[in-house]
């Protein structure tokens, strides 16, 4: 069940040794965690996106570094997007 989820994040508080670059095609990347909350917070947010830790900052327990928030796109939480083209494609 799909969902569409708006976001934000700000650019300013990435930690530049986490952006990575691709030997591939030489773009630069953040990976990230995104987390859905069971309920909205206080400012209707419904979940959080921090900068990926590696296993030894989560052994460790280092502070997460949060770069954004995300809302449900549509009114009601949670309402699944629908293709009304549906024809079995994945595109």
């Amino acid at each position: 069940m799909a969902q569409l989820l708006n976001g934000s994040i700000c650019l300013s508080d990435i930690p530049k040794e986490k952006i990575t670059v691709s030997e591939k095609n030489g773009k630069k990347y953040l990976n990230v965690t995104i987390w859905i909350n069971d309920e909205v917070d206080k400012y209707n947010n419904n979940g959080s996106i921090s900068v990926n830790q590696t296993k030894e900052e989560r052994e460790n327990k280092a502070a997460k570094t949060y770069i954004g928030n995300v809302k449900f796109a549509s009114k009601q939480a949670a309402t699944p997007v629908t293709n009304d083209d549906d024809d079995g494609l994945p595109f």
